[in-house]
């Protein structure tokens, strides 16, 4: 009896990868289960399941491969997680700003914010245009 390996993609909303938990034929699959082995019958069907049922150009919900596959997809998955800085790793120091940093509470309070400067070709208040009053 043939088996392949499946798992449902990992939830990435960017990616429209959506579902976290499927069932189907008494098998619950869920996102953080990880890999599971299944018969060909089982694996050809999960192999057409989309992220949206009605939608024939959502992704594939499943990744469905042989076992060399799923391998070389966790050790892809692995090597492109990004991996945190931990208190063993050399980390390195960073120094606060001194004096001559502004801060918020440097700025004077009470002043009110000036309008707009006035233009320098602007006409006094009162003066008329020559098109008549405006």
């Amino acid at each position: 009896m043939e088996t392949l390996f499946v798992r449902l993609r990992p939830f990435d909303p960017r990616r429209r990868q959506t579902l976290r938990r499927y069932t189907y034929r008494g098998i619950v699959f869920a996102e953080d289960r990880g890999w599971c082995r299944v018969e060909a019958d089982v694996a050809a069907y999960l192999r057409g399941v989309r992220q949206a049922p009605d939608d024939p150009h959502a992704p594939a919900a499943f990744d469905v491969c042989t076992e060399e596959e799923a391998r070389r997809l966790d050790a892809e998955d692995e090597a492109g997680s990004r991996r945190r800085v931990t208190s063993d790793d050399p980390v390195p120091f960073v120094r606060a700003r001194d004096a001559g940093a502004l801060a918020s509470g440097d700025l004077p309070k009470g002043s009110p914010p000036k309008g707009p400067e006035p233009k320098a070709d602007a006409k006094p208040e009162g003066a008329e245009s020559k098109r008549g009053r405006g």
